[in-house]
């Protein structure tokens, strides 16, 4: 686990121990993913995590043969079958659970991530930005951005590909996360070589960077209905720099790494002079790029 400051400090304002946990969902088989998704909480839960990320559809699989699978294998959120099992375990090992299902409203299905806590259910966001076949199933998000506020920091989420959406975390930033976790499916890119670095990862440095974010990346393994999924999950630290080097491609694990709120907020001044959220030109452009959302008080 990495240290980001002196022991005094640590003394002062503890580290969160988080974790990415990186495992194998199984399309339709929501009874064993669930499974295995409570027996990685729990053990990371004794290992000391406070806070553990999931993947993305991790309760139902991803590659969904029809609307009518994804429709059966989603649920009601709060209030569905998986949610309650993650509030459980939860509230009982005192952990913070971010972990994507497969959501149902009505007749509208949504490709969504849940937050839990000791406290039980705390709230849900739903994909912004729809990949491939996931226009076929899904509604595009409605919930905006949200930033939810625990005792271990102001805690957001996203989902897989709203990570090639810079506004996405800018937006983050200005209301104040501290954390932003994020439940994925990242599959092979275009042009990527064997031996370099995936760019999932590379966009969650560049932009845990200059938005002085901690990002938490759950990505899953194997090839599902002949799709492949590259792992490589990874803990990013808010200067930009991995907490946790990029896990395994092709086998189930979990990565931690400590954070310190502290020392990532201070983070935030590059220079003396610099500090890349101060420095913006917002005579030139909107700060809060349109959206009409208000600075928040912080």
């Amino acid at each position: 686990m990495s240290t980001l400051q002196s022991s005094d400090e640590t003394q002062e304002f503890p580290s969160i121990t988080v974790a990415a946990l990186q495992m194998e969902p199984r399309v339709g088989r929501k009874t064993e993913n669930l499974e295995v998704s409570l027996r990685l909480i729990d053990e990371a839960a004794t290992a000391g995590a406070q806070i553990v990320v999931l993947p993305e559809l991790v309760s139902s699989g991803y590659v969904f043969s029809s609307r009518e699978e994804a429709f059966e294998l989603a649920e009601a959120v709060p209030g569905g079958v998986s949610t309650q099992a993650w509030e459980n375990i939860a509230r009982q090992r005192n952990v913070y659970v971010i972990a994507g299902l497969a959501e149902r409203v009505g007749n509208k299905l949504y490709n969504s991530a849940v937050m839990v806590g000791p406290e039980g259910y705390i709230g849900t966001y739903r994909k912004l930005h729809l990949w491939g076949d996931e226009h076929l199933y899904f509604e595009a998000g409605d919930l905006d951005l949200p930033v939810f506020h625990t005792p271990l920091g102001r805690l957001a989420m996203i989902i897989c590909y709203d990570g090639w959406f810079p506004e996405v975390y800018r937006l983050l930033a200005m209301q104040g996360a501290d954390i932003v976790c994020m439940p994925t499916n990242w599959v092979p890119m275009p042009g990527q070589a064997d031996d370099a670095m995936i760019m999932a990862n590379t966009l969650a440095m560049a932009n845990a960077h200059v938005n002085s974010l901690n990002i938490i990346c759950a990505n899953r393994v194997g090839t599902e209905r002949g799709q492949h999924f590259v792992g490589n999950s990874i803990i990013v630290g808010a200067d930009g720099w991995p907490l946790a080097a990029p896990g395994s491609a092709d086998r189930q694990q979990i990565l931690y790494a400590d954070i310190n709120l502290k020392a990532s907020r201070q983070s935030r001044h590059l220079t003396t002079f610099n500090t890349v959220l101060r420095d913006r030109r917002t005579d030139i452009y909107d700060p809060m790029l349109g959206t009409g959302w208000q600075l928040p008080r912080y």
